[in-house]
């Protein structure tokens, strides 16, 4: 796909030697025998939704650990130094990779940060809700300035035509807007007693709270928490409202 995509004769057949080379050997032959050879340019690789690859225990490892080593080779080789990945994906799955094969560890890292107000303030101008600076203050103390929820709201607010009030009433019910990712999440914590027991802790407690870092990681990578110096706490009023009464009921 990629010789199509540069418009380079398919020779996959003549590089690839299943007798000597692994999937991923042969794959980079193929790319730094051919393509790369052919290619006079920078060549950027965009790989979208790559979380979808997580479950997959038998590829991840193989498949990251290739990309890692195309990223260690732009450092060395000419080459491979015109190549540039970029990875994106959620952070919902924790997958415990070797630091040395990981792909995530190295490059420049861009988180999605939260919105502010003003964001905020502007994404309702673009869906034609005429809200007041006080109906933006209620969704943020809903969801805070989480970019998913929010729009998801807006989204939802817009095409069923219902007021904030009426959708943040309904916001954390069993058939709200929110209950696929919200059950989502909650499926993941129930694949770990210690996670689900140390989130339980966290919307429980209406202070910030310290618990295991390895836990802090986790929760952080599943966008559940925010840091409050060296203590957590849930990261909107959504989730604890939820989690709390879901959590507690286990």
């Amino acid at each position: 796909m990629v010789s199509r995509q540069l418009k380079l004769e398919n020779q996959v057949n003549d590089y690839w030697d299943t007798d000597i080379l692994g999937s991923n050997d042969n794959c980079t032959v193929y790319f730094e025998e051919y393509i790369l050879a052919e290619v006079n340019s920078d060549l950027t690789f965009a790989f979208d939704n790559i979380d979808r690859l997580f479950p997959y225990e038998s590829v991840i490892e193989d498949f990251f650990g290739m990309l890692r080593s195309w990223h260690e080779k732009g450092k060395i080789h000419t080459s491979w130094a015109q190549v540039r990945l970029i990875l994106s994906h959620s952070t919902e799955v924790y997958i415990p990779l070797d630091i040395n094969q990981s792909p995530f560890n190295a490059g420049v890292p861009i988180l999605l940060e939260e919105f502010d107000t003003l964001q905020i303030e502007n994404l309702a101008t673009l869906y034609k809700l005429n809200w007041n600076k006080s109906q933006v203050k209620e969704l943020m103390n809903l969801v805070g300035g989480h970019p998913y929820l929010v729009t998801l709201a807006m989204y939802q607010i817009k095409t069923k035509n219902i007021v904030l009030e009426q959708f943040v009433r309904g916001a954390t019910s069993e058939t709200g807007i929110y209950s696929s990712p919200l059950r989502r999440l909650l499926n993941i914590l129930k694949q770990s007693s210690k996670l689900s027991s140390a989130f339980a802790k966290i919307v429980k407690s209406q202070e910030p709270i310290a618990i295991d870092s390895l836990q802090i990681y986790q929760l952080h990578s599943l966008g559940l928490i925010q840091h409050k110096q060296n203590l957590v706490a849930p990261r909107c009023k959504l989730y604890r409202d939820y989690f709390n009464r879901i959590l507690s009921n286990n």
